[in-house]
């Protein structure tokens, strides 16, 4: 079956900017917690459901054979050889806080992996997107990462965990790794980390325990302007796995270091 990428790409674009705009727009002042998943503090609003069924219903109405993996729950399989891997709100913390790191982010895969994504960011008004070999952009323009530099050079971006046991072993790699790197920074959106690499704006970008959707787009977007990306590094017991974004010689030094901490 022949896949319009152009005609998917639109689609994208149009469910996560009217999604971003829902977001942003109606957004409740008394916002508040609807449901926890893996801890306390991992977190499920009322507009995280609700922008997912958004974006579902918006895709539907043009492709109604599409299959759909969604974080709120909503997974099919369907016909046409066509995935969605949707992110309603990747940054969820943030935006119950009303801080401005969350992101809309959408992708489309088929058999041969992740076809393209986009990654909608409402409060700056900023849409990063890429198609597979097709470069990464930033609001239509072009976008690359940065040319690799030695870690003692580099700012570095990460995310944390929700478990207690998780976090703590953050920790102590991040006290051991700080001293090595440039600095670090944490925004609260695996999307947004992966497009920053893709922009110049973080030299790298690593994290454990991501999920398809937290990642789709974003790797795809980092990839297609110059990082090398990994979604699935040493895998453990518990089924997490290590993501990794940077430029190649920059990768290398962070992996090897990231391995001896037992990140």
């Amino acid at each position: 079956m022949t896949i319009d990428t152009a005609e998917l790409l639109a689609i994208a674009r149009d469910a996560a900017r009217h999604t971003g705009g829902f977001l942003l727009h109606e957004r409740p002042a008394d916002l508040g917690v609807a449901a926890t998943k893996s801890s306390p503090t991992d977190v499920v609003t009322e507009m995280d459901t609700a922008a997912e069924k958004l974006i579902i219903e918006r895709i539907r109405a043009h492709r109604p054979h599409d299959g759909f993996l969604g974080e709120e729950g909503d997974a099919s399989e369907g016909s046409s050889g066509v995935r969605w891997v949707i992110d309603p709100i990747d940054g969820t913390v943030n935006y119950l806080y009303d801080l401005p790191g969350w992101c809309v982010s959408i992708a489309a895969e088929t058999a041969e992996g992740t076809l393209l994504g986009v990654v909608e960011v409402p409060v700056v008004g900023e849409t990063f997107h890429a198609v597979r070999d097709g470069g990464a952009f930033r609001n239509g323009k072009p976008i690359h990462c940065r040319p690799a530099v030695p870690a003692a050079r580099a700012l570095v971006a990460t995310g944390f965990g929700y478990t207690v046991e998780r976090r703590t072993r953050q920790a102590a790699a991040i006290a051991a790794l700080l001293p090595r790197v440039r600095d670090l920074r944490r925004a609260g959106s695996a999307a947004i980390d992966l497009c920053s690499v893709a922009a110049g704006r973080v030299d790298a970008y690593y994290e454990r325990g991501l999920n398809p959707w937290d990642v789709a787009a974003g790797a795809l977007i980092a990839r297609e302007a110059g990082a090398e990306v990994f979604v699935d590094l040493w895998p453990e017991a518990d089924g997490s796995t290590m993501c990794l974004a940077a430029p190649a010689g920059l990768r290398a030094e962070l992996q090897d270091a990231l391995v001896a901490l037992h990140a």
